[in-house]
């Protein structure tokens, strides 16, 4: 059982060790993306203008007469005084061609004063300018920005939801290798207390770093007692790393075979095929509209901050929360009302720490992921823990390395 526990041990690790690096260094600067995202690009997204602030759907309109080859996807709708509001588009189709139009840009920054464009830049771009590098950082970090190709652009997520889940079932491996052997003997002897608390002492040296010790003890310590001490917030996040990127596809059915859920449009509908949109029969306004007077009916706490429509499915995603702490309340302050994009009917909600068990267990997924739902500690614990997972992954590699030196010289001296 050990013996094969190891093999097991060892080969998954190795395969996952070089997208475990990549995750780790990507997770532990996309916990302050927005703030490090500001500093880098302050002046398209501050402004110095005061002043009575314009219609959000106006300004909307002021990005598509700027450029007639784009059309709105989100608009912000909660303005901030010194802060650029920020507008998602996508290319129109070309009439001559029947193609969408080549356009560099997905995301254009507008004064909310002045309407005036403040500057644009391109959110799925592979650039480490300072204008995509934390788009691009993300990317990276939920899907290795993997290219759309056999008509998706799940690729990424579904590889890296599944390097997740190996990791999470490789985990429970590597814990069962720091225990000591022959746990069957002392649960059997007659002095059980006894020996439970030799067999504790003998586990404790798992739980130590041999600083002093150098080369490969200590590298062999700083994998085995490093991944111990944190051992259960990599489940954490090994798990939601898988249920996040795999949601769809397994997270959700899975979830709704064990406890009752309630479905929204996402889970519903089926989405258009890749490169294709749904064209709209209700606009911008009337869904807003809708959607602020559902809201006051059901007691949302804030209006509403945003509105997006991708084409990929036929309703408006209608977003709520604090413009000054959009994820506050422990990572939960962001709620939804689905509109459905034909006849203005309500198709669902997503609001926090509503709905049955496994409704608030899958919105928790992004707040324990995230670290947000300690809030700043817990944002500062989970960056520190994408650089853990980078110690874990390297020193996991060097003992490997060292192992099979060691064997290769023993194969060597053996034939002499």
């Amino acid at each position: 059982m050990r013996s094969a526990c190891i093999l097991i041990h060892r080969w998954l690790g190795l395969f996952i060790a070089l997208f475990l690096i990549v995750a780790g260094l990507t997770g532990a600067i996309t916990s302050w993306d927005h703030e490090i995202d500001e500093w880098l690009n302050a002046d398209i997204m501050k402004v110095d203008s005061r002043g009575p602030m314009r219609d959000p759907i106006e300004l909307a309109a002021l990005v598509e007469a700027a450029d007639p080859r784009v059309e709105i996807s989100y608009i912000s709708l909660a303005l901030e005084e010194g802060h650029a509001a920020s507008f998602l588009v996508q290319p129109r189709i070309d009439q001559a061609t029947g193609r969408p139009y080549s356009v560099d840009y997905n995301t254009v920054f507008v004064d909310p004063v002045t309407g005036e464009i403040t500057g644009r830049r391109d959110s799925q771009a592979a650039s480490f300018s300072r204008r995509s590098l934390m788009p691009f950082v993300r990317n990276i970090h939920e899907s290795l920005h993997l290219p759309a190709f056999w008509g998706t652009d799940r690729w990424g997520y579904w590889l890296m939801g599944g390097i997740a889940l190996i990791w999470l079932l490789d985990s429970f491996v590597a814990f069962y290798l720091t225990w000591p052997r022959r746990l069957r003997d002392t649960a059997a002897h007659p002095h059980r207390h006894r020996r439970l608390g030799q067999w504790l002492s003998r586990w404790k040296p798992s739980w130590l770093v041999r600083w002093s010790a150098g080369g490969f003890k200590l590298n062999f310590d700083l994998h085995r007692a490093g991944g111990l001490w944190v051992w259960g917030i990599i489940l954490i996040v090994a798990f939601t790393s898988f249920s996040l990127n795999l949601y769809r596809e397994m997270f959700y059915p899975a979830m709704s075979l064990v406890s009752q859920t309630t479905p929204g449009p996402y889970e519903t509908q089926t989405p258009a095929p890749y490169g294709t949109r749904t064209v709209p029969k209700l606009g911008f306004e009337e869904a807003v509209s809708i959607a602020r007077e559902e809201a006051r009916r059901r007691g949302f706490e804030f209006p509403p901050a945003g509105i997006y429509y991708g084409g990929g499915y036929n309703f408006y995603n209608v977003s709520f929360f604090d413009p000054a702490n959009e994820l506050g309340a422990a990572g939960m302050g962001l709620s939804n009302l689905y509109i459905d994009a034909e006849d203005g009917s309500v198709l669902g909600q997503h609001r926090p720490w509503h709905g049955t068990t496994a409704d608030v267990f899958v919105q928790l997924q992004l707040p324990l992921h995230s670290g947000r739902i300690l809030g700043m500690p817990g944002r500062i614990m989970m960056s520190i823990m994408g650089l853990i997972v980078v110690m874990l992954s390297v020193t996991g590699i060097i003992v490997w390395d060292r192992k099979r030196r060691a064997r290769r010289a023993a194969r060597l001296q053996g034939g002499h």
